[in-house]
């Protein structure tokens, strides 16, 4: 697959969401924990996701790689955002972003949007990944980067 289109997305309520449904606006892709010291991100992309919904879809990807910070599975996951964040936004089922068992959109944004000095490897919970209204990747974001720091680019 070579362009963020061609995948979908197995949300933790048992749907899935068709990334091609979403031409037109732009994407933000964040891996997410629930027990993480960035975890308080959440309050502002929900904030930056009101302010912004009718250009921009939010899809948050619990992972639980870094540190054992989700624990939990996805029922448990989506309590935890709907009760401490109000989370509107996507959130797919719990999923690896390294690895052999990276899911295939991670492998796809990795390369797309690699870090510093190239690498593609993700180093920790809420790197974000950007992505413009025609699908093209536009900035990878580090985990300290505060999501209204992203604005500019919106």
């Amino acid at each position: 697959m070579s362009h963020i289109y061609d995948f979908t997305v197995n949300l933790n309520n048992n749907s899935e969401l068709k990334l091609n449904s979403l031409k037109g606006k732009k994407i933000l892709i964040v891996n997410t924990a629930s027990k993480c010291g960035f975890t308080k991100q959440y309050d502002e992309l929900e904030q930056l996701y009101q302010q912004n919904k009718s250009k921009l879809e939010i899809i948050a990807f619990p992972c639980n790689q870094f540190g054992g910070q989700e624990p939990g599975d996805d029922n448990k996951i989506a309590e935890f955002c709907s009760l401490n964040f109000n989370i509107s936004f996507p959130i797919s089922s719990k999923i690896e972003v390294n690895g052999k068992n990276a899911i295939p959109l991670f492998v796809f944004i990795k390369n797309a949007l690699p870090g510093l000095l190239g690498t593609e490897k993700i180093k920790w919970n809420f790197t974000k990944f950007l992505f413009d209204e025609k699908g093209n990747p536009v900035k990878r974001f580090a985990s300290n980067i505060n999501p209204k720091q992203i604005e500019e680019y919106l």
